[in-house]
């Protein structure tokens, strides 16, 4: 059994991508919470309790860039991981201004997704 390194927030409207990553980051020892929308993971205020967010950029209504522009004017410095299926420089360019620790492209591979959590996540130990 792993120990819970801390919990991470998925945020992508394809469940069955939400579920890979939840199923990937748990066995890693995350724990995790997920949503289908930007406009969940704000009802919820689970973006507050988080160690790292995994965002899908483009979503139904509010995309991942226009969430992390908002968490990051509330004041938020968790670290973001933008993934997206449709990359272009426009799109690349806004995830890397709107500030990521990782920009992955679907399908990424998972050992991406984990080191750069681990790189930010577990920086106090």
């Amino acid at each position: 059994m792993h120990t819970t390194v801390g919990r991470v927030a998925i945020v992508d409207d394809d469940a069955s991508m939400r579920t890979s990553i939840e199923r990937l980051l748990q066995a890693k020892g995350y724990a995790t919470v997920a949503f289908a929308s930007a406009e969940e993971l704000l009802r919820s205020g689970a973006a507050d309790g988080v160690i790292g967010l995994v965002l899908d950029i483009h979503l139904e209504g509010m995309s991942g860039i226009e969430l992390r522009r908002r968490l990051a004017a509330a004041g938020s410095t968790t670290p973001v991981v933008f993934i997206t299926a449709h990359d272009d420089d426009k799109t690349r360019d806004e995830a890397l201004a709107a500030g990521c620790v990782a920009y992955l492209r679907k399908p990424f591979d998972g050992a991406h997704l984990i080191a750069a959590l681990e790189r930010e996540g577990r920086s106090d130990e």
